[in-house]
């Protein structure tokens, strides 16, 4: 401890040093030196907007409510951000972009550059369509506003069974034993009477039927987005999201297809009368071609899980999405894909590397409605979907030099 007496030492002048300056500043003197230091810092010029929220004194302007939003700060802030970032899917065209040496002449012109659009994918999760946001889904399927949906089984199977019977409110307290008794599932907040699933058998079951004779008589070969297809058809139902998918000829992917009450019925289906068919591999080359076929994607997840997986890999056969919105309550900490943020898709070249893409940490049944009514809503209503140019293109490939472009932005030359 040969070094103790100079640490005393020190300790003691740093002290008495102390002292005289607290003396001084009491007897108003100048201030100490190292806290002016810390405390009175200077600070560089900032030039991004500042923060300030709605006054209501103003008058009641939801329109303005959210456009206030965006210079909120924490997840109003994203929220506003999604909101434009969607707004940029809707507006995007190819005649914004310049046109390439060894473009084909027939998209040559403004006119047919024009009708080139986004192609816009929703993805959700199963309990989302138990919830209110049945409703918001159905009013995109129904006026066209999204091209590719995808959704787990749950999120399938639940818009028919909304046909046959409702859904009720209930309380996240609710004992699941007192439940389970009484033929109640519990859906977080949400009832769902086990009769419902009844109902829904009672209705899928001869169409299973139908559907197998056609296989074995006609060839039909079946995918689970054809039978998506086939049973939006059938539920015949203005209130049901696909049904609206079926008028609209909008391709439904789901892979986990047999993960809930369909494969179920599947199952009890192959003991009753074996050998139907629905094949994946087809339908993994239809979702993938939907994205490689595509000149531009604008993606918009709600929740995570394989709805987002396999939204997110699909756009890797393209080099990534050009718009993406994220909502989810899911972290990134765990490691989980679910909670993973945009620049982790970034890295496996799932989003474009030039793409500004959000993501909104809140529960979907908060925000989508408000992000619905501020981008798609508005379009609708105001006139500007009304103006967009008839027979709209979706399906357009780059040419070569631009795809050597977007190669380049990665790589460099």
């Amino acid at each position: 401890l040969w070094w103790l007496p100079s640490c005393v030492a020190a300790m003691a002048n740093a002290a008495a040093a102390g002292a005289k300056s607290s003396t001084a500043a009491a007897a108003g003197g100048s201030l100490p030196q190292l806290a002016a230091q810390s405390v009175l810092a200077p600070s560089e010029k900032l030039t991004s907007p500042t923060v300030v929220g709605y006054d209501f004194n103003k008058g009641l302007d939801y329109n303005a409510l959210m456009d206030s939003f965006l210079y909120c700060g924490f997840q109003a802030t994203h929220l506003g951000q999604a909101m434009q970032e969607v707004d940029r899917m809707l507006s995007w065209s190819l005649a914004d972009e310049p046109v390439p040496e060894d473009e084909d002449e027939e998209f040559r012109s403004k006119e047919v550059r024009e009708r080139v659009r986004t192609k816009i994918w929703l993805a959700y999760t199963s309990n989302l369509i138990s919830s209110g946001l049945r409703e918001s889904f159905r009013f995109l399927a129904q006026h066209s506003m999204v091209q590719v949906i995808l959704s787990s089984a749950g999120g399938v199977e639940e818009d028919f069974i909304k046909c046959l019977a409702p859904t009720h409110l209930g309380d996240f307290a609710l004992e699941g034993k007192a439940l389970r008794k009484r033929g109640i599932n519990r859906i977080a907040n949400l009832l769902v009477p086990n009769d419902n699933y009844c109902l829904f058998e009672d209705w899928l079951k001869p169409i299973l039927h139908a559907m197998h004779d056609e296989q074995d008589k006609d060839g039909v070969h079946w995918t689970p987005s054809t039978m998506i297809h086939r049973l939006g058809k059938e539920i015949n139902n203005e209130e049901s999201v696909y049904h609206w998918c079926y008028k609209n000829n909008i391709p439904v992917f789901c892979p986990a297809i047999t993960d809930g009450s369909i494969g179920d019925m599947l199952y009890f289906h192959s003991y009753e009368r074996p050998g139907l068919i629905v094949d994946l591999v087809a339908d993994i080359r239809a979702v993938n071609d939907q994205a490689l076929k595509s000149r531009h994607t604008g993606v918009i997840i709600l929740g995570g899980g394989l709805v987002k997986h396999h939204t997110m890999n699909a756009n890797l056969m393209r080099n990534g999405c050009d718009f993406c919105v994220y909502v989810s309550t899911a972290q990134e900490f765990d490691g989980s894909d679910s909670g993973a943020r945009p620049d982790e898709a970034v890295s496996w070249g799932k989003i474009r590397v030039d793409a500004n893409p959000v993501k909104v940490y809140a529960d979907a049944t908060l925000v989508f409605p408000l992000i619905v009514a501020k981008t798609f809503a508005a379009h609708l209503h105001d006139g500007r979907w009304a103006v967009r140019p008839k027979d709209v293109i979706f399906d357009k490939c780059y040419t070569t030099s631009e795809s050597e472009l977007e190669r380049e932005k990665v790589y460099g030359k």
